[in-house]
């Protein structure tokens, strides 16, 4: 694999040279004042990242799953009743934890390719007239399909049922790319990661709690010791963590909010969009359909993409990794051998994701599939070619 090419994988993603900068840095004390500038301040911009004004944000040295894990022990009791819908690989791997941390699962099962099913939780949470369901988990972007949900249909779906439970929401690959709104969409808790939108190296669980979910963190009793939020919070009160803290990824944590806001999250957002339609353009160029079922679920930070029936996606990921150093990601779950997966969100421009058009071209091509060179890369250009947008809002 070279180092040199650009991977389009969906996390971890590509990094900004300032921001690889910006993580590796000199040690400094944990326990002093200097790292109390860093925290704070990284704080404060994942709170604007989230859209969100009453927010508080938790980091954790983890991942997305740390967050997962976060979210129910800080709020949730053994037995507790859960609402949620099984649509891929990573809902799947969050009901699976609510399983094995004694909680009640209610499974929606779900075609993989489709998002949430508001209509059919608003239904559940009609019926359960004695508010026996405490949270409903919502996967915003499933990684695994390239499905981006609803969220606030599943809002929708609470109030209009009048319920009371908690909407935990995992953001790991749409936070920071894809239009999120905490506050407007009456979020409980939000989840994301350092390696996805904010362009960062894995090791940070990045959670925002509601009012409401620090509310519920004081009647909880699944146990918790790493990832506790009282323990964290007491440690922010005095620019501390309750243990060693990820000092160089925290920093570039800061830093990214930085250039995030700085570029505007809209200017983001669109940014995500346009990129990604340069990528379906190119999918149907080929001739090939994406695992996503129709455009409204169709996510910006990742496409999967359907290779023709008794083909094994996984030899064009293999291939393309050994003759041109370039990583894609493979299928998992369900769709395991039938879809390969192209990341387009982070640190990512137009030119780079032409690259990997061209490559994913010439590695079909050299696996016998009837793809004309060119043909993918053309439609890419030309909707490149008539949506323009501003280099020097483009993160860089």
């Amino acid at each position: 694999m070279s180092f040199q090419n650009p991977v389009f994988i969906p996390g971890p993603t590509n990094m900004p040279e300032a921001l690889r900068k910006a993580v590796d840095m000199p040690t400094l004390d944990h326990r002093s004042p200097l790292f109390g500038q860093i925290l704070h301040p990284a704080l404060a911009g994942v709170k604007k990242v989230l859209k969100s004004e009453s927010a508080e944000i938790f980091v954790f040295p983890s991942t997305g799953t740390g967050g997962w894990e976060t979210s129910i022990t800080n709020t949730l009791n053994a037995g507790d009743k859960i609402l949620a819908a099984r649509n891929g690989m990573f809902s799947h791997r969050w009901i699976d934890m609510c399983q094995r941390h004694g909680l009640d699962v209610q499974v929606v099962e779900t075609p993989w390719g489709e998002g949430l099913p508001a209509d059919r939780y608003e239904e559940i949470l009609t019926a359960d007239k004695n508010h026996e369901i405490k949270a409903v988990l919502a996967t915003h972007n499933e990684t695994a399909t390239g499905v981006k949900s609803d969220i606030a249909a599943v809002r929708r779906a609470l109030d209009a049922a009048g319920h009371p439970a908690l909407l935990f929401v995992d953001g790991v690959s749409s936070i920071a790319s894809m239009d999120f709104r905490m506050d407007e969409w009456d979020v409980d808790i939000a989840v994301t990661g350092s390696q996805k939108g904010f362009m960062l190296p894995p090791g940070l669980a990045i959670v925002g709690f509601s009012p409401k979910a620090m509310k519920a963190s004081g009647t909880a009793t699944l146990p918790r010791t790493f990832f506790d939020i009282k323990d964290m919070a007491n440690g922010y009160a005095a620019n501390a963590y309750p243990y060693t803290p990820s000092v160089g990824l925290l920093n570039g944590l800061n830093m990214a909010c930085g250039m995030l806001l700085d570029e505007g999250l809209e200017n983001v957002f669109a940014r995500h969009h346009r990129i990604a339609e340069g990528v379906r353009a190119a999918v149907r160029a080929w001739g090939l359909e994406l695992c996503a079922a129709s455009p409204e679920v169709y996510s910006n930070s990742v496409s999967a993409i359907r290779t023709p029936e008794g083909f094994d996606a996984n030899r064009f990921v293999s291939l393309a990794a050994e003759k041109y150093g370039v990583a894609f990601g493979t299928g998992l779950g369900e769709v395991a051998g039938k879809v390969f997966r192209i990341g387009h969100l982070g640190s990512l421009t137009d030119v780079m994701a032409l690259s990997g058009i061209a490559t994913a071209e010439m590695v079909m091509a050299d696996l016998g599939l009837d793809i004309p060179l060119g043909s993918g890369v053309a439609a890419a250009q030309d909707y490149y070619r008539g949506h323009e947008v501003s280099a020097s809002k483009v993160a860089a």
